[in-house]
Parts: C-alpha cells; sequence; structure tokens
C-alpha cells in the first residue's frame, strides 16, 4: 500500500491562551454554549501541557505532546462533558468557582477519551479517526515510516500506547490540580478512581469475547454497562452531583438514570451496525460482525437459536461473525437470523424500557420541568435514542435530534464506539 504522508499538527506552535474572562465561567454563559465552554478551557489546559512537555525535549512535544492535544480538541461533541454540566446545573450548582471546576473536570473527561479512542483504535488496527489517519498510522508516517511495514508498524503501535498515556496522565493531573472544597475532592476521587478501571474492565471483557467468540446475554449486558453506561453517562452525572454537593437519594437516583441510558444508548448502536444506514450513522454497516463483537444482540440471537434447534441460524452466524471476508449477501443472512429469532425485537424493546426507566429515574432526582433538569432529560432521550422525536432539544442543539439515528451523534463522532 502506498505510505501515508505525515500530518502536521498544529498545537505545539500555538502560543498560549490568554487568561479567560471570569464572566465566561458564569453558569449562564456555559449553560449558552457548554460545548464552547469545555473547548476554550481546555485549549489553556493543554497549551500549559504541551509548553511543559517542550520543557522537557522539543521532539517529544512536537511529536507526541502536541498530537495529544490536537486530537482531544479536534472533533467529538464533548457529550460527557455535557453530562457532568447538566447534571450539576440540574443539582442546583450554579457558583463561578464550581462551574470553573466542573469546566476542568471535564477536560479530564475528554482527556481520558482521548486515551481510550487512541488505544482503541490500537487494538482494533484502525487506520482512520475521524476522517483522519490513526494515531498510530499518523506516528508512523511522521517518522518517515511506512505503517504497513514490520518496522512502521511496531514504532507506530509503541509510540500511539505512549500517546495514550500521556493523554490518562493529562487527565490525572487536571483533576489533582482542579480546586475543589476537601469534601467534594474526595467525592469526586472515588468516583473518578472507580471510572478509570470500569473503562479498562469494559474493554478487557469485550477484547476477550472477541476472541472467545462467544458471551452470553448477561455478559454482553455487563460488558455494555462497563464500557459504555458507566464510563460515558452514569460517572458524568455522579461527578456533577458530587460538584453540586447532591445527597444520596439524589445521586443514586440520577446514576440510576444514567445507567440505563447509557446501556439503551450501546444497545441502538449496535443495532445501528448491522441494520443502520451508512450514510447516517458515519460507519460501514455490518463492522461488528465482521470484527465478531460480542454484542447484546449477537447473544440473544445465539441463545434463540440454540433454544429452538436452529441448526441453520447457528450456522449463518458461525460463518459470519468474526470473518473479515464476509460477502454483502452473508450479512444479509446474519441480519435475516436477527430477524426470525425475535433478536431485533427484543433489543428494541429493551432499548425502549431502559430509557423509559432512566426518564423516570431522572424525575425523581430533579425537577425536570426547571432549567436544568429540563435541559438534561433532552440530553439522556438524545443518548438513550427517543425515538418518538418529541422530547426536549439536547443542549447546545437548539433543533434536537431524537430519533434512533441521533445516537450516531456520538457513536459516529467518536468512530463508532462509545468508549
Amino acid at each position: 500500500m502506498a505510505r501515508i504522508p505525515a500530518v502536521e499538527h498544529s498545537f505545539a506552535a500555538c502560543p498560549l491562551p490568554p487568561s479567560p474572562d471570569p464572566s465566561a465561567t458564569a453558569a449562564g454563559a456555559v449553560d449558552a454554549d457548554v460545548a464552547g465552554a469545555v473547548l476554550r478551557t481546555a485549549r489553556a489546559v493543554l497549551a500549559e501541557r504541551v509548553a511543559q512537555a517542550s520543557e522537557i525535549d522539543a521532539s517529544f512535544a512536537g511529536d507526541l505532546a502536541g498530537r495529544v492535544a490536537d486530537f482531544t480538541l479536534d472533533g467529538g461533541k464533548r457529550m460527557r462533558p455535557r453530562l457532568l454540566w447538566w447534571g450539576m446545573r440540574a443539582c442546583g450548582a450554579a457558583d463561578t468557582g464550581t462551574t470553573a471546576a466542573a469546566l476542568r473536570l471535564g477536560v479530564a473527561l475528554e482527556l481520558i477519551q482521548t486515551c481510550a479512542l487512541i488505544h482503541d483504535d490500537v487494538m482494533d488496527r484502525s487506520r482512520l479517526r475521524r476522517g483522519k489517519p490513526a494515531v498510530h498510522i499518523a506516528l508512523a508516517a511522521r517518522a518517515g515510516l511506512s505503517p504497513d511495514a514490520e518496522r512502521g508498524s511496531a514504532f507506530g503501535t509503541s509510540a500511539a500506547v505512549l500517546a495514550g498515556d500521556l493523554a490518562l496522565a493529562w487527565a490525572d493531573d487536571t483533576v489533582v490540580e482542579t480546586a475543589l472544597p476537601a469534601p467534594v475532592r474526595r467525592r469526586i476521587g472515588a468516583i473518578w478512581r472507580s471510572l478509570r478501571t470500569e473503562m479498562v474492565a469494559g474493554q478487557y471483557l469485550d477484547l476477550h469475547g472477541q476472541a472467545t467468540g462467544g458471551s452470553s446475554a448477561a455478559r454482553a449486558i455487563r460488558t455494555a454497562c462497563l464500557k459504555s453506561a458507566l464510563y460515558s453517562v452514569e460517572r458524568p452525572l455522579a461527578i456533577g452531583a458530587a460538584l453540586a454537593d447532591a445527597d444520596e437519594p439524589t445521586t443514586a437516583a440520577l446514576r440510576s438514570a444514567g445507567r440505563c441510558a447509557g446501556i439503551a444508548f450501546q444497545l441502538r448502536d449496535d443495532l445501528l451496525g448491522v441494520f443502520g444506514d451508512p450514510a447516517r450513522t458515519g460507519k460501514p454497516s455490518g463492522d461488528d460482525i465482521r470484527e465478531g463483537k460480542p454484542t447484546y444482540l449477537l447473544a440473544v440471537a445465539r441463545e434463540r437459536a440454540d433454544a429452538a434447534g436452529d441448526e441453520e441460524a447457528l450456522a449463518v452466524l458461525g460463518h459470519a461473525v468474526g470473518n473479515a471476508d464476509v460477502t454483502e449477501g452473508d450479512l444479509a443472512d446474519v441480519r435475516g437470523v436477527f430477524e426470525a429469532t425475535g433478536a431485533r425485537a427484543h433489543v428494541e424493546r429493551k432499548a425502549e424500557r431502559l430509557r423509559d426507566h432512566a426518564v423516570r429515574r431522572l424525575g425523581e432526582a430533579v425537577d425536570v420541568d426547571a432549567h436544568g433538569g429540563r435541559q438534561l432529560l433532552g440530553l439522556l432521550l438524545t443518548v438513550s435514542g427517543d425515538p418518538s422525536g418529541h422530547g426536549s432539544p439536547a443542549p447546545d442543539d437548539p433543533g434536537g435530534h431524537h430519533s434512533p439515528a441521533a445516537t450516531g451523534v456520538l457513536s459516529a463522532a467518536e468512530g463508532g464506539h462509545v468508549r
């Protein structure tokens, strides 16, 4: 294959941004554009990190640190920081100190997501991310090596692991350096430790399922909970609640709402991965089948076919799942099995029930008619894929998108994985 040209990044050459205007961290100003406020804070935090890296070594700063900063700033919908923000606002916090802390913690969430995505692309051997060469590919090209040659592949992979590690270190540093009252710091520290470990556990279960060629429905749900619901929705909401010093019943109800919405997201993402229109989802249809992803949809189909003694359906799945060379005809057969076994309908109903439970639990936690609660409701409906299209608009998205394809707002932006 032709050598991929090096993609020059720009962050390391950028001057330090000016200190933010204190009025920019007023709650009302952030409400109007949460993603923009997080991005501005991220630029300030990352400029400092890259400047520190430059003092260590210019090559390290230019090749690795600047690339991590660029990756973090370029792309994504800032979904996790938005969940953190509206979780905090729905619980009533509005003072300037708390809002500034929320924005910094939102940056930490973006950095840990950078770590997850860079490592994910290495593990999945993905060549592209957000329409550009994946970090391991770009790093090989930057060094003048072909990412398809053994030497270039080894270097790019190893350097990308270090880039992900650096993003994780920066995430931890950002949390540690955020000004917080001692009781709040302890609460958030416990949440942060759980979030990091759960993220790794979820990815391990996913890899294990692919390697062993199978997973029960219960284990698939557990993987979805760890890899998506906890890391992407429940824990960001819990951090927001901790910043607002919410009581335990409120926090528990918020966490439950987030967990249900997050699992619903993953179930709908699994459905879109098989039945979705690539023009709308932003990713090829059938990739989960080719890669042998241990999804809940697949596990339900297998269990139902096995219970019914449907050897033909099991043979179709056995041939196609994990086969990188499956044809469109093979994929059509797999879709037929998902339909005939009732797996598709079952997963759709489960996602709807989870969405409805998320809405109920949110109503037990906060006032969904108040400004913050209304915005959080809209965001959770978008995450869980409200098929009615009549939910509240998601924050920072005045039009609102609540069809099942709206889950692509997160999955397509992040390369097809909630991680």
